[in-house]
């Protein structure tokens, strides 16, 4: 027994719970139980997903968050989007190193994106898209970071999410929407996070406002060159953390 546990007497799993930064650990957390929930017929999907009269008009205003953590029943499928959402989102978190402000108004700014862009596209369930986002975001900012699909496809990070679409598109046999939606948001972010900034002297206009800082941490914090990581994780890091022969995560 005493072998199942590590120094600070905490198992594995609880162990690499506690590791994950705050905002990656309660969406994870949020979406296990919401399939646990359906599962034990406690819930229903048809409650979940997102409808613009059902939350406007008939007040259902859980539908907002609900929407962004469903991604199916217990199965491999669910466990697989749990592993590939928190790895992302934690790379993405842990990235940023200069508050809890800085990720969570990313979030943020996804979350509404979506929930505009949503009655016009019929995509009642926005997790795997946030997904995407996340996922894309990090990809541009690691442009040097080798990737394998199935030990056998080598491929540089920039690539993984259009390696992702086409996989969705031969297993499914449709274009992937949500995917594709993802990038598109990633984008907008990437482009106004890390290109735009150096070409005008240094502005960013999708940085966190004050009262969102104040909103997050009480006061806002100081910011220096140390904090600045906005080129991404540290490559090592990253490899460190995908699978273990190419350094890449298994993908779809």
């Amino acid at each position: 027994m005493d072998g199942l546990v590590d120094n600070n007497g905490r198992f594995p799993l609880e162990t690499w719970f506690w590791e994950m930064p705050v905002c990656t650990r309660w969406w994870t957390t949020a979406t296990v139980l919401c399939a646990g929930l359906v599962q034990c017929h406690l819930l229903t999907p048809f409650q979940l997903f997102y409808s613009y009269r059902a939350v406007f008009q008939k007040a259902q205003y859980w539908r907002l968050i609900t929407t962004f953590l469903y991604f199916g029943p217990f199965s491999m499928d669910l466990l697989f989007h749990v592993y590939f959402q928190q790895r992302y989102s934690r790379l993405l978190e842990e990235s940023s190193g200069r508050s809890p402000a800085h990720f969570s108004w990313l979030l943020f700014y996804a979350t509404s994106s979506l929930l505009l862009l949503s009655p016009f596209i019929g995509m009642p369930f926005l997790g795997h898209p946030l997904s995407s986002t996340l996922v894309y975001i990090w990809s541009r900012r690691n442009p040097d970071t080798l990737m394998s699909f199935l030990g056998v496809l080598v491929f540089r990070a920039p690539y993984l999410p259009w390696v992702l679409i086409a996989v969705s598109y031969v297993l499914h046999g449709v274009i992937p929407k949500d995917e594709i939606l993802g990038v598109v948001i990633g984008h907008i972010w990437y482009f106004f996070n890390d290109v735009y900034p150096p070409l005008h002297n240094g502005s960013k206009p999708l940085d966190p406002p004050m009262w969102w800082r104040r909103l997050i941490e009480g006061r806002p914090r100081e910011e220096g060159p140390n904090n600045e990581t906005a080129n991404g994780v540290d490559n090592q890091f990253a490899v460190a953390g995908a699978v273990p022969e190419v350094p890449a995560p298994d993908m779809r």
